[in-house]
């Protein structure tokens, strides 16, 4: 295992050193500032001790002028204070532009990579990961630069001191030898134990996130001290990897203290003795004084390498995220015209999820739906109803087998045809947009408000247009929602901001489902979309389903024996397969089937008889190759 692992372990460092040096080259002309800055004041201290050791001996000479050299000395005085002012601003305004650069990034992969992201990662790792651990990615061109720039007056004063006289030059090597040895295992220990600092603090976050989500039943069962507790469990291991971080930074720091000044007395004793010789001038051992704490410098370094240390342990968190797969899309566009299709596929299909015991959510599910059909998918909890609306509009890619819309595979679809052509609603649906107008007409491309008008696909008299979404698009599919009326009611109607719009569950359930009428051209998956729904409001919106959007295939998600009832086609899915198919009038007569809804059968009639569901409205579609297909759905 371990000759399996250190390879990885390799790579991964590796891959995070290059996410490191190609934020210093995509962070803009910053960087390139601060590494001018950082050498060019670094080349400057170096001629600094030259030049006061010039002026102590033209000062201990009889009759010395020592206004030239005072000028030069106050000049590079100058340079080094102009070059240290331009390098902070550099710095920090690279630091800021790199951590910008990267979080956009990162927010875009994240968003990108859909749900399959969030079960990899949990939410709270990953706000973490693209906020504290990219701004501390965003420090390392800083980190790296000044780093290098410190090797300049420690590189600088080597040779200096050789040029003044070689065994200055051992002396000095000798002692930067051991400070060199010491910052290399400083840097090694610090990056590995910051990243199990920074695990713990994604740890807390995800905690803190999903208690906030379930504050309200957190303060109604009265658990706010349990629930603390658990948020802030992983503080023992925080503090546990903070203690870390201190001691590997006070050992560092205290064998600096004692290797520095080591260094400097062993240069200075040894000019010291060779200034006795004759062979050295007082201005030589002042210079060469000077060189050995210039060189010695580098040992201050241990501030800017916890900051790389810190820096490249986030870089291996941000990389993990980065090198997760985003779903890839085609170039391709779906056959005919939005509401001229619909035809779903599902061939041989297996998802498998993260569970630990590895086990497959959905497996060899073979399924036809016809275009204009409505398919009910209903099963206990966990059956994987949600899974296969998931795959069946690409939220979700299988592992094996293939979906198809109207004959084309989804995988090669463009991204803006697939979401043209599918509209999703959820049990909670996030809306997006700053008025409700906008919440409705988001998620078609270029959904920006002009005039009134939304650029993006509209829904007339229940169709699809590519046309731009106009204001009675908005309506219409509002009006399908059942939203229409209480949107109305609003003082500023389409225009109040969502912030501000007083909406309850079902009601925020409904502009979900508009946003999902308006964009979704060819099939609509609602999945468990109408739970929060009155019985009267449900009744609107699937009258609206098998009506006014029967031009589509629609997807539903069903807990609800009327909502089958009201189906084409019914598929009945136990552990992740398919049980049985059919109408739900044929699957009533099935015990089992009837139990999924937690009902018996009902009173006065025989088991097996038609459900009492109320009105039924009319199949969605009666055209033969509708009635062909939906046979072919029957027989498997």
């Amino acid at each position: 295992m371990a000759e399996t692992t250190a390879p990885s372990e390799a790579s991964a460092e590796r891959r995070a050193d290059g996410l490191l040096l190609e934020m210093v080259r995509r962070s803009g002309g910053w960087p390139y500032v601060y590494a001018v800055a950082a050498p060019v004041g670094a080349v400057v201290e170096l001629l600094l001790p030259g030049a006061l050791g010039r002026a102590v001996d033209v000062l201990v000479s009889p009759g010395g002028d020592v206004t030239g050299v005072l000028l030069v000395c106050a000049s590079l005085v100058a340079a080094v204070v102009a070059c240290d002012a331009v390098g902070v601003l550099a710095s920090g305004s690279g630091g800021a532009q790199a951590a910008r650069l990267l979080r956009g990034r990162l927010v875009r992969h994240i968003l990108a990579g859909g749900p399959a992201m969030s079960r990899r990662f949990p939410p709270g790792d990953l706000v973490t990961r693209a906020g504290a651990n990219a701004e501390e990615v965003g420090a390392a061109p800083e980190a790296v630069i000044t780093a290098v720039s410190l090797l300049v007056p420690a590189a600088g004063s080597l040779v200096a001191l050789a040029l003044i006289d070689p065994w200055l030059a051992v002396a000095f090597t000798a002692g930067l030898a051991v400070i060199l040895l010491v910052l290399r295992a400083f840097l090694r220990e610090t990056t590995a134990v910051s990243g199990g600092y920074q695990e713990a603090q994604s740890d807390i976050a995800s905690r803190l996130i999903d208690a906030l989500a379930g504050a309200r039943t957190i303060a109604a069962a009265g658990t706010e001290d349990q629930e603390v507790r658990r948020v802030l469990a992983p503080l023992p291991r925080l503090r546990t990897h903070g203690m870390a971080l201190w001691r590997v930074n006070a050992r560092a720091g205290v064998q600096a203290a004692i290797v520095v000044p080591l260094l400097e007395t062993a240069v200075i004793g040894v000019g010291g003795l060779l200034l006795a010789a004759g062979e050295l001038t007082a201005g030589e051992l002042f210079a060469a004084a000077r060189y050995a704490v210039l060189g010695a410098g580098i040992g201050s370094a241990l501030g800017y390498l916890n900051r790389l240390a810190r820096a490249r342990s986030a870089a291996r968190r941000v990389r993990q995220v980065l090198d997760h797969p985003a779903p890839a899309y085609g170039t391709g566009e779906l056959p005919g015209a939005a509401g001229k299709g619909g035809r779903l596929e599902l061939r041989d299909v297996t998802v498998h999820t993260v569970h630990a015991d590895g086990r497959a959510v959905l497996r060899d599910i073979d399924l036809v739906v016809p275009a204009g059909a409505v398919l009910a998918v209903v099963g206990r909890s966990g059956s994987g109803k949600s899974a296969l609306a998931a795959v069946a509009g690409r939220m979700l890619d299988p592992g094996r087998g293939e979906v198809l819309l109207d004959g084309v595979p989804l995988p090669r679809l463009a991204r803006p045809a697939l979401r043209r052509a599918v509209g999703y609603a959820f049990e909670r649906p996030v809306l997006f947009g700053g008025t409700l107008r906008e919440a409705i007409a988001a998620g078609g491309p270029d959904a920006t408000m002009t005039d009134g008008t939304v650029t993006d696909t509209a829904v007339r008299g229940g169709g699809m247009t590519d046309a731009g979404m106009t204001d009675r698009g908005v309506t219409d599919a509002a009006r399908a929602a059942a939203a229409d009326a209480f949107v109305r009611r609003l003082p500023r109607a389409y225009d109040t901001p969502v912030d501000e719009a007083p909406m309850s569950g079902g009601e925020r359930q409904r502009v979900g489902l508009a946003r999902a009428f308006a964009h979704g051209g060819r099939l609509l998956i609602l999945d468990d979309a109408t739970s929060s729904l009155d019985t009267v409001t449900e009744y609107q919106v699937a009258r609206a389903l098998t009506e006014e959007l029967r031009d589509r295939t629609r997807v539903i998600v069903a807990h609800r024996a009327g909502t089958a009832a009201r189906a084409d086609l019914v598929v009945w899915l136990e552990d992740g397969r398919i049980r049985g198919r059919g109408s739900h009038e044929t699957l009533w007569a099935d015990p089992a089937y009837r139990a999924v809804f937690q009902v018996g059968d009902p009173p006065g009639r025989p088991p097996g008889g038609t459900p009492p569901d109320g009105p039924r409205p009319a199949k969605a579609s009666t055209s033969p190759d509708a009635v062909r297909d939906a046979a072919a759905v029957e027989r498997g």
